[in-house]
């Protein structure tokens, strides 16, 4: 698989553009980082911060499994706003997309990302919640591939 996101150990930057349903577009950013062990398990961890904005940052903590010869996985994740959480991610030839549902939730939420593969380095992630049959916000963002020891400037 080409994949360099999620699929190899990394830190990714985040920058992009957040909506909600009845709001302007924000800045948003962040970062996410990548580990695997010999098991198959992922653990992926993301943090996103807006700034300019009294918005409350949001942090994930990720734990996965890629099914052994397939291009499927499953994952839990604790977030912050959300609570817990359960999914399931396809990985496509260009593109990851991962579904998920928030776990004992009297609105219905649940999600999709999408991160399209620009290179080994880039992606480009387009996401969503939905409340019930409703989208309830929107994120578009660039990720960016930066070497283990350090962030660049």
């Amino acid at each position: 698989m080409a994949h360099t996101f999620l699929l190899e150990p990394g830190r990714w930057t985040i920058q992009g553009s957040w909506l909600d349903r009845h709001g302007m577009p924000i800045n948003v950013k962040g970062m996410t980082l990548i580990a695997w062990n010999r098991d198959n398990w992922f653990t992926m961890a993301t943090k996103l911060i807006f700034p300019g904005s009294d918005r409350s940052e949001i942090s994930l903590q990720y734990k996965g499994r890629l099914h052994e010869g397939a291009r499927q996985y499953t994952f839990l994740l604790q977030h912050n706003l959300l609570g817990q959480v359960e999914g399931e991610g396809w990985i496509g030839l260009d593109t990851i997309v991962q579904r998920y549902w928030v776990l004992s939730d009297r609105q219905r939420r649940s999600g999709f990302e999408t991160m399209h593969r620009i290179s080994d380095d880039a992606y480009y992630l387009s996401s969503g919640v939905m409340a019930g049959h409703l989208l309830t916000n929107t994120i578009e963002a660039s990720l960016e591939r930066h070497p283990v020891g350090g962030i660049k400037n």
